[in-house]
């Protein structure tokens, strides 16, 4: 819209002095006209009449701004120009009224139109504008220069006519061009504007439509992350945009086809291995010594745990979310009981300032991920909880030896882990955390670690609010 209404007020202003420069020549060259048909009619008359008549017809013709006076031989009065563009220009006009080759003179000066030709041919000097050199000035002026200085003098000049009648005597007349070249010309300046405002709401009106589909798009794309099952764009729009949105939609289907061919893979996988983990299982109660038997029983539910691991998190989050209101105090001393029950050391702090609106089922795998994590390398967990308008974050905190720097976004990688005794009494199966991250994002969030400077890990789960969670408690009912 910037540019085109750069682009748009230049070009009228282009046009407008254009139209404004034309326009003053159109109405210089008509009132030279005018006044030059006037004064050839009124030569015509003096000569039609006899010599006695004349001096009456002359008083009676004499009306200011034009005065008529005869004469019997040309004058030349100081400061007199006759060389201008201007005059040049009426004698053409004057000779092309009269018809013939009589004899004519036409000279400009200031102050002009109210005196009569026999005052200012006795202007006392001071009286006068005295411009010698003016010609000479003016062939090195610049052509803009000099137009500004013809439009001045057009509108300021008098111009002195002397005319010679058939019998040889002569007639003078001072006068001054018409002024409507100088008047500014509402009309036009009031035509562009409109011209100005349509063009713009109309290429407003365009623009916002043009751009209406990608904003949609662009908000689609967003959102594909945290609802693979989103219904499909509709392609609509111009014809870029159409095909933008259809490659869109095909990409989008293709996705839940590929998600949806390997969470049925993995489920396949996970039906047919616990078949052979439940015989395994059956076989090792037949066991006699004690210590193997807690061995393969051991194994078999590590076994049993990654498979169980790996099926969620090869699901991801293609499901879509159950969002509801979550009361976040409630749940985490749920944890916290939880853990207790366990002999484990998790400490709350801080409160929320109301529901969160969120699946309830996930944040609670994603905070338990979390506090499993700090328990098992740091030997007990604190949670803090830190609540506002714009974000809930809550920061879990463990007194391990944390991570090596270069390690804090590689530990989000699947089944990676800083050990490589693959225990689950050491490391687990290396899903915890890349499944709390998922939760995360899908919630239109993010998770992070960062060791803290007292010694322990930090992991920071932030998730913002929308408009419509920002409630208190008695406003919404909670779920837990």
């Amino acid at each position: 819209m910037l540019i085109l209404s750069i682009g748009l007020i230049l070009a009228q202003l282009l046009s407008a002095s254009i139209n404004f420069a034309e326009r003053d020549r159109v109405l210089l060259r008509t009132s030279g006209m005018e006044s030059a048909q006037r004064i050839a009619d009124v030569v015509k008359l003096l000569d039609s009449v006899p010599q006695g008549e004349r001096q009456r017809l002359a008083s009676v013709l004499s009306v200011p701004p034009q005065i008529v006076e005869l004469e019997s031989a040309p004058t030349s009065p100081r400061g007199a120009v006759t060389n201008l563009p201007q005059t040049a220009m009426f004698s053409m006009a004057l000779r092309t009224a009269l018809g013939d080759e009589r004899r004519l003179l036409v000279s400009a000066g200031a102050t002009w139109p109210s005196l009569g030709a026999s005052a200012v041919a006795h202007l006392p000097h001071s009286g006068m504008t005295e411009m010698p050199d003016m010609a000479a000035a003016m062939s090195r002026m610049s052509p803009t220069a000099l137009s500004s200085m013809q439009s001045f003098m057009a509108s300021k000049l008098g111009f002195l006519i002397q005319v010679q009648l058939q019998d040889g005597s002569w007639v003078a007349f001072t006068t001054q061009l018409h002024q409507s070249a100088k008047e500014p010309p509402w009309r036009l300046l009031l035509t562009l504007l409109v011209l100005l405002v349509t063009v713009l709401v109309l290429s407003y009106a365009a623009v916002r439509w043009m751009i209406r589909p990608l904003a949609i798009l662009s908000s689609a794309a967003d959102s594909l992350g945290k609802d693979i099952n989103r219904p499909p764009l509709p392609e609509l729009g111009p014809t870029e945009v159409r095909v933008a949105a259809h490659a869109f939609n095909t990409m989008q289907a293709r996705l839940i086809r590929f998600i949806a061919d390997r969470t049925r893979i993995f489920s396949a996988m996970s039906h047919d291995l616990k078949t052979p983990i439940t015989r395994m299982r059956l076989r090792t109660e037949l066991l006699e010594d004690d210590e193997i038997r807690a061995r393969f029983e051991q194994d078999l539910l590590e076994m049993e745990h990654m498979v169980k691991d790996t099926l969620d998190f090869m699901r991801g989050l293609d499901q879509p979310q159950q969002a509801q209101p979550i009361d976040i105090m409630a749940l985490l001393e749920s944890l916290q009981a939880d853990h207790e029950e366990m002999g484990r050391d998790v400490q709350i702090r801080g409160r929320a300032i109301g529901p969160f609106l969120g699946d309830p089922a996930r944040l609670k795998r994603c905070l338990s991920n979390l506090i499993d994590n700090a328990i098992l390398y740091g030997g007990q967990a604190a949670v803090i909880v830190d609540d506002n308008a714009s974000a809930l974050t809550l920061r879990i905190q463990d007194q391990g030896r944390g991570i090596p720097d270069e390690e804090l976004d590689k530990v989000f990688e699947p089944f990676y882990r800083l050990e490589s005794s693959r225990s689950r009494e050491t490391g687990g199966t290396g899903l915890g955390l890349g499944i709390a991250r998922d939760i995360a994002r899908a919630a239109g969030g993010d998770l992070s670690l960062r060791n803290r400077q007292d010694g322990g890990l930090e992991a920071v789960l932030k998730l913002p609010r929308k408009p419509t969670q920002r409630v208190g408690f008695a406003s919404a009912n909670s779920v837990h």
